[in-house]
């Protein structure tokens, strides 16, 4: 059985600013853009098979660099909704809600593009995800490689293990990373993380 990749997208210029960039269509930076090349190496080493990424062009355009061809686009994987701390930084958030913590806490409402999303939508969504991409990988296939963005990949990472969706804070995402998901005695686990940088 081939193995789940996760691609983190890219830097984008919120990213690295440490801001919140849920459903914000942000591009690459021209480092981002570098940091996707850089993953074309570590990919043309493995069986790909099946490629899905978020519809968000950060996500779409790290695909492209990083040499995955004609990708399937699942709505499913696009980042969790802020709601109204899209754009906004932790520490910002802080000011005025002392401790405040996204997984645990979670967002408020935003404008109409932003309504926010609890993490267990988050999860439902992760789990109809992995739905598709298990049962490619049960029938023998070679790698499939979902590119997409931090929070969610985290989730889907959790959901993965059986773990709640707010389990997802265990497992720290940099951008322009790859991680790999598989299995070990027919039990779900993680067989890399975070790597390629």
């Amino acid at each position: 059985m081939g193995e789940l990749v996760l691609i983190r997208h890219g830097q984008t210029e919120w990213s690295r600013q440490r801001r919140h960039t849920g459903r914000t269509d942000l591009p690459l930076t021209a480092q981002g853009e570098e940091e996707a090349e850089a993953l074309r190496p570590l990919l043309a080493e493995r069986e790909v098979g099946l490629v899905v990424t978020s519809p968000l062009a950060r996500a779409v355009r790290t695909a492209e660099l990083a040499g995955l061809d004609d990708p399937a686009v699942d709505p499913d994987l696009v980042e969790w909704d802020y709601g109204g701390y899209e754009g906004i930084t932790t520490a910002e958030i802080q000011r005025d809600r002392p401790g405040w913590n996204l997984w645990r806490d979670g967002v408020p409402p935003g404008d109409a593009d932003h309504p926010g999303e609890l993490v267990e939508q988050v999860g439902e969504r992760a789990d109809r995800v992995l739905a598709l991409v298990t049962a490619e990988l049960d029938a023998g296939g070679p790698d499939v490689v979902l590119v997409a963005h931090g929070h969610v990949l985290r989730v889907l990472t959790a959901r993965w293990l059986g773990l709640p969706s707010s389990e997802g804070v265990l497992f720290r995402l940099d951008t322009a990373t790859l991680s790999t998901l598989g299995r070990e005695h027919d039990r779900p686990v993680i067989t890399s993380w975070n790597t390629g940088r």
